[in-house]
C-alpha cells in the first residue's frame, strides 16, 4: 500500500480568548500508556467528566481539538467565537469553535478546566486512511509545562515535574532546540542526493504526523526534488490530500545521529502562502524518525534528550505495490483502493481505483488490519501478490510481484 501520512495542524488564526491550562502539579513523574497504531501515538482519554475518546499525542499541535463536534453536544459544552484554522496544505482555512473550561482526564491526570476547539465539521478523515477510529488532536498547551519523554517501545509517555527532573546519563545526547508557540524546532543537517550540499534544516519536531521526515521545496536553494520520487497525493493532512513529490533523502543527521535513503515527502509552497506562519521551518520530523528514539523534551530549558533504540539501524521502507487503500463502512472493516500509482505493479495487473479488495492470497480482507497491508505491500522485491477484488459487482482476481517505486 502507497505509504500515507496526515499532517494535522499548522496554525492557527485569531488566537486572542484562547487560553492554556494551569499547571496541574505532579510530585515527580506520571506515566500515561499510549497505543502505536500506523505510526500515530494515540492515547485514551475521559472527555469534560463523561466521554471516553481516544486522541492523538501531537507536540506539533500548538492547541488540543476535539475533531467531532458531536461529543461537545452530547456533554452539554456551549460553543463560543468561530476561529479559523489553516489547513496542512497551507491554503485551506477550516472553521473551528472555542470550548472553554472543559476537563480531561489521561491516565491519574487530572486537568480540570482548559479551552479547546471544537471543529464544526469533521474536516479529518483519518479513520479512512487508518481503519483507526480517533476523536481528537491533543496539543501541547496541555504537556508543554513538564518535561516530556516518550518511549516508544514500551509504549509510556512520561510527564516529569520539570523542577525534580534530573537531567539523564551518558546514553542521552544533549541537542539544543527551539520552543515557539509551544512547538519544538531542532537544527538538522541533510544532504538530498549525492551532488547536493548538506544544508542546515530547522524542523519540527511533529509526534502528529506518521512520516519519517517532510521537506518545504521553497524554502532552501538547495532542497532539490530527487531524480526518483513518486508524485501527486504524498499524505492527508486538515482540510485534504497534500500535493508533492515523494522520494528518499540521502542523509540526515541530528547532532551525532545519521539516518541514511530516508523517506522524504517533497511538498511546495504555495506562492501566495504567507511564510512567516512557518516560523522560519524548512519542514517537519515525524514519528518514523523519532520512534527510533527514546525521546525527552524539556521544554522550559529547550533542550532535546536523544538515545537510539533497536530500530535506530533498521532499513527505512516503502511499499512495492502502487496502491492507495481508505477502509470504508460501519466498523471500518471494507478496504476500498483509492488510487493506483501510475506506472506501479498494481497499476500494470490492472488493478483501478474504486476495487473493493475480498482476498489477499487465501485470507479474506475483514481479518486483515491497515498494518498488516502495509506490511504485506512492504514485503521483498519479486514477492507475488494474489488479490481477490470486487468491481461493481463482480469478483476478479489479480496478481503481481513487488518491486522498488522510490
Amino acid at each position: 500500500m502507497k505509504y500515507f501520512f496526515v499532517a494535522l495542524l499548522v496554525s492557527l488564526f485569531c488566537l486572542n480568548g484562547l487560553h492554556s491550562q494551569h499547571n496541574v502539579s505532579i510530585k515527580k513523574s506520571i506515566d500515561i500508556p499510549f497505543e502505536y497504531v500506523n505510526n500515530f501515538i494515540i492515547i485514551d482519554v475521559v472527555f469534560n467528566n463523561k466521554i471516553p475518546l481516544k486522541f492523538i499525542f501531537d507536540t506539533g499541535a500548538e492547541h488540543t481539538i476535539l475533531t467531532k463536534s458531536e461529543y461537545s453536544f452530547i456533554s452539554g459544552i456551549v460553543l463560543g467565537r468561530e476561529f479559523k484554522i489553516l489547513g496542512a496544505d497551507l491554503t485551506t482555512e477550516i472553521t473551528a469553535n472555542l470550548a472553554r473550561r472543559v476537563s480531561f482526564k489521561i491516565s491519574r491526570i487530572f486537568i480540570p478546566t482548559i479551552d479547546i476547539l471544537v471543529f464544526k465539521e469533521d474536516y479529518f478523515q483519518f479513520e479512512e486512511m487508518t481503519g483507526v477510529e480517533v476523536d481528537g488532536i491533543m496539543g501541547a498547551n496541555i504537556f508543554s509545562h513538564y518535561v516530556l519523554e516518550i518511549n516508544y517501545k514500551r509504549k509510556i509517555i512520561t510527564l516529569h515535574n520539570p523542577i525534580s527532573f534530573k537531567t539523564p546519563g551518558e546514553k542521552f545526547s544533549e541537542i539544543p532546540i527551539t520552543i515557539i508557540r509551544n512547538k519544538p524546532y531542532v537544527v538538522a543537517k541533510a544532504r538530498i542526493d549525492e551532488v547536493s550540499p548538506t544544508i542546515d534544516l530547522k524542523l519540527l519536531l511533529d509526534t502528529g504526523a506518521s512520516l519519517s521526515l517532510l521537506l518545504y521545496t521553497d524554502t532552501h536553494k538547495s532542497i532539490t526534488i530527487p531524480p526518483n520520487v513518486i508524485k501527486g497525493n504524498i499524505g492527508l493532512g486538515l482540510g485534504g490530500f497534500l500535493e508533492g513529490y515523494l522520494g528518499r533523502s540521502r542523509e540526515i543527521k541530528i547532532a551525532d545521529f545519521q539516518l541514511n535513503n530516508v523517506i522524504t515527502n517533497f511538498q511546495d509552497i504555495h506562492e501566495l502562502i504567507d511564510t512567516s506562519l512557518l516560523f522560519g521551518r524548512n519542514g517537519i520530523i515525524g514519528n518514523l524518525i523519532l520512534d527510533r528514539f527514546n525521546v525527552i523534551i524539556d521544554y522550559r530549558k529547550e533542550l532535546l534528550y536523544l538515545k537510539p533504540n533497536k530500530k535506530f539501524k533498521t532499513v527505512f521502507k516503502y511499499d512495492r505495490s502502487g496502491l492507495v487503500l481508505i477502509a470504508s463502512g460501519k466498523h471500518l472493516d471494507t478496504i476500498v483502493v483509492s488510487s493506483v500509482v501510475p506506472g506501479s505493479p498494481a497499476d500494470e495487473a490492472g488493478l483501478k481505483k474504486g476495487d473493493i479488495i475480498k482476498k489477499v492470497g487465501w485470507v479474506p480482507a475483514g481479518y486483515i488490519s491497515m498494518k498488516d497491508f502495509i506490511q504485506i505491500f512492504q514485503k521483498r522485491v519479486g514477492k507475488k501478490i494474489k488479490l481477490t477484488i470486487r468491481r461493481n459487482g463482480e469478483r476478479m482476481k489479480f496478481e503481481f510481484r513487488l518491486r522498488d517505486l522510490i
